[in-house]
């Protein structure tokens, strides 16, 4: 994302995964405090760690202070194994969490996702609060409603969504969010990847993240 981004590769269990850390401004803030993974687009669709959106979410935990790491999914870059729709790739994400606990173990964790990875921390969420260790708040865009089997998802969860979205269109996150009471914040004009209005995903995140 920048030329302090870490890459980094952690094993996987179908092999390497391709990770960069990004850490918070350190003239703002003297040490991270939160952790934050960001998960990205559908692979099979050309989504990687460094899609627009992805980066997009990853700048507002930096703007927030947090160590904000991000993972290519199975089969994307150098990230070894094969898509597994959405089930391996959670498990890959769990794993990295995992591991940056070894770094940050008593940071607030938050998560973040965009489209097929907003699927991927919603069942990661889901095991977290299994275990009693749930993230403290989750920021979804273009949350993966009708395309795959979203859980539900915590009450205070910040869920952005494109009006004019026509790969996961606005009526089936509202039909998602509807029996969970989930407030959902519709960008005017944008689209599913939010040509032109990526700064109202940064500016709305730091608005309202500790509200």
């Amino acid at each position: 994302m920048n030329a302090q981004t870490q890459a980094f590769l952690i094993p996987g269990a179908v092999g390497q995964l391709e990770c960069a850390l990004d850490l918070p401004d350190p003239e703002q803030f003297a040490a991270p405090r939160g952790l934050a993974l960001v998960a990205h687009p559908h692979p099979l669709y050309g989504g990687t760690m460094d899609n627009k959106v992805a980066q997009t979410l990853a700048r507002s935990f930096l703007a927030l202070g947090y160590a904000t790491v991000r993972m290519n999914f199975r089969g994307v870059g150098k990230s070894e194994g094969v898509h597994d729709h959405g089930n391996g790739e959670t498990d890959d994400m769990a794993l990295l969490l995992a591991h940056m606990r070894t770094q940050y173990p008593a940071l607030p964790l938050a998560l973040g996702g965009f489209s097929f990875g907003t699927f991927v921390q919603a069942q990661l969420q889901q095991r977290l609060i299994a275990e009693g260790t749930p993230a403290e708040r989750l920021a979804l865009v273009g949350t993966a409603a009708g395309k795959w089997p979203m859980p539900p998802v915590p009450a205070d969860t910040i869920l952005i969504h494109g009006e004019l979205d026509d790969t996961i269109p606005l009526t089936a996150v509202l039909d998602w969010a509807r029996p969970q009471e989930l407030p959902v914040i519709v960008i005017p004009g944008a689209d599913h990847f939010f040509h032109r209005k990526l700064q109202h995903i940064k500016n709305l995140i730091v608005q309202m993240w500790h509200r």
